[in-house]
């Protein structure tokens, strides 16, 4: 793994840090603390202003439009793109655009003409169904939505708990299932949201800023069979393999957080004296900043080689797995440590750093909690025997 940036990977980190520095943590001055979106006007300014850049469409492959950007370039700008308020979850408010539900690069023609380019031209919004009361750290054993075959049709019955976006979405992948148990019965739909039998409801609110959870019920709901997304029952390796990638800009985004809460504490302790003395001359000041230095430095690593190893085609499943943990727990270690050398204001919604730590928290837990990912490495260091 090559250790120094290229020349176009510096100057594509130069542009989007002066993107945020210019144009995203300006606007915020002016928004809600726990804003997560823009004003249309502004919006679509900064959508044009990427475009402009050459950057718009992250994830979207080179062929349906997006841009010509490997895996490790953008981590590298997922770290800068989540350094501001509303980064974590809302990196610069969406105005990079993106790829939606990735699954849909996979789908059959007529599925992408109904659903994969509505999306990409941002006529459609989808949500991702996996999650269900039973259980989602082991989805694929866990998943108790039953699709029977009646005819063309499958019916569905069941449900998903902890569902993003659904109450605004067209349609949605869903996955049930059609065989036996484990892995290799479980299909993926693509469900529009209009059918007959499909029903959602907002449940909670969560630590999240300006964010909510939703609870999906199916009841007899019909699906056609041309909307199996893949082939029947071998739908989990289309959720799995999209997950593990996932993980890597998530670790990215967590990365760049600390980064912006650690400069903070180090501007901080300089200015802000105690006993006649600035912070910064404190020991135990300067071992919590050099604690920072170490976590951000290690997760950073971490998350890189997971990159670029997804980048070569190799496996990553074990290190994206490695830089899921790292990353969401050194992050919140740091944002922690930069509200205490902060004190009162930390905790104010002045400062992001209280935004910051509620939402890191969720990090934990958001695409297989840590616990699983442990479970993971182990499984590929001792052996697949584990269960």
């Amino acid at each position: 793994m090559e250790l120094s940036l290229s020349n176009e990977q510096q100057m594509i980190v130069d542009m989007v840090r002066r993107f945020v520095r210019e144009e995203i943590v300006p606007l915020e001055m002016h928004l809600d603390p726990d804003a997560d979106q823009l004003e249309s006007d502004d919006r679509e300014r900064l959508v044009g202003k990427v475009k402009e850049m050459g950057l718009y469409g992250l994830d979207i492959p080179v062929e349906y439009g997006g841009p010509d950007i490997d895996v490790v370039t953008r981590t590298l700008m997922a770290i800068e793109m989540s350094q501001h308020r509303a980064g974590l979850y809302a990196p610069c408010y969406g105005v990079f655009g993106g790829a939606g539900l990735a699954q849909l690069f996979e789908a059959s023609d007529a599925q992408k003409e109904k659903y994969l380019y509505p999306t990409l031209r941002g006529e459609k919004r989808g949500f991702f169904g996996l999650t269900e009361p039973s259980g989602g750290s082991d989805p694929a054993r866990a998943i108790q939505t039953r699709a029977i075959q009646d005819g063309d049709d499958w019916v569905i019955n069941g449900g998903k708990i902890f569902i993003s976006g659904a109450d605004k979405a067209d349609f949605g992948l869903v996955f049930a299932r059609t065989g036996g148990e484990g892995r290799g019965g479980v299909t993926c739909f693509i469900v529009d949201t209009d059918t007959p039998g499909f029903h959602v409801r907002r449940i909670v609110h969560t630590l999240r800023s300006a964010h909510y959870a939703t609870e999906l019920q199916f009841e007899d709901m019909h699906v056609p069979a041309i909307n199996i997304l893949g082939q029947l029952n071998k739908g989990f390796a289309i959720a799995n393999d999209r997950l593990s990638r996932q993980r890597i800009p998530y670790s990215a985004g967590c990365i760049g957080v600390a980064v912006k809460a650690h400069e903070m504490a180090l501007e901080y302790s300089k200015q802000r004296e105690t006993f006649g003395a600035p912070l910064s001359n404190r020991q135990a000041i300067q071992w919590m900043l050099v604690d920072n230095e170490i976590d951000i430095k290690q997760a950073t690593w971490l998350t890189l080689e997971a990159a670029d190893r997804a980048r070569r085609g190799d496996s990553f499943r074990k290190e994206a797995a490695m830089c899921k943990i790292v990353a969401t727990e050194s992050a919140g270690r740091v944002v922690d440590r930069a509200m205490q050398i902060h004190g009162g204001y930390g905790v104010t919604k002045d400062f992001p750093l209280e935004r910051w730590y509620r939402e890191l928290r969720i990090r934990r837990i958001g695409e297989g909690p840590n616990e699983v990912q442990r479970h993971i490495i182990a499984r590929d260091i001792i052996g697949a025997g584990l269960r």
